[in-house]
């Protein structure tokens, strides 16, 4: 359980850093409306996406993964279409966006914490 929530508040620094990054990307409220978005983002990514990775797995092995970047960007496009807290504009700000996020959650993910610090 506590590693879902830390997913959670993961992602929800993902989006909150890549709304800071974009102007076309808003998020329209305060915290809740970012842990609101990261909740649906997570819910898609569990339920959509790999049915999207299975379905373009051809096209993701010729770019040699690089599509997947277009399924974080699909992903991140049916979060901004269910929810109105959020709201994207166009491909390429989705797309960036979508990335910023992956490397966000990537490098917070990454991050160990000592046992003595526990």
């Amino acid at each position: 359980m506590l590693s879902l929530l830390v997913r959670w508040a993961i992602l929800t620094l993902g989006i909150a850093v890549a709304a800071r990054l974009f102007d076309g990307v808003e998020v329209a409220g305060g915290f809740w409306s970012y842990v609101w978005v990261a909740a649906i983002l997570g819910l898609v990514n569990i339920l959509v996406r790999p049915i999207l990775l299975l379905l373009t797995l051809p096209l993701t092995i010729l770019t040699m993964g690089l599509f997947i970047l277009v399924v974080n960007a699909m992903t991140l496009g049916i979060t901004d279409w269910l929810s109105s807290a959020i709201e994207i504009d166009g491909f390429w700000t989705t797309l960036f966006a979508a990335l910023v996020i992956s490397i966000v959650s990537w490098l917070v993910g990454k991050i160990k914490v000592s046992p003595a610090a526990r």
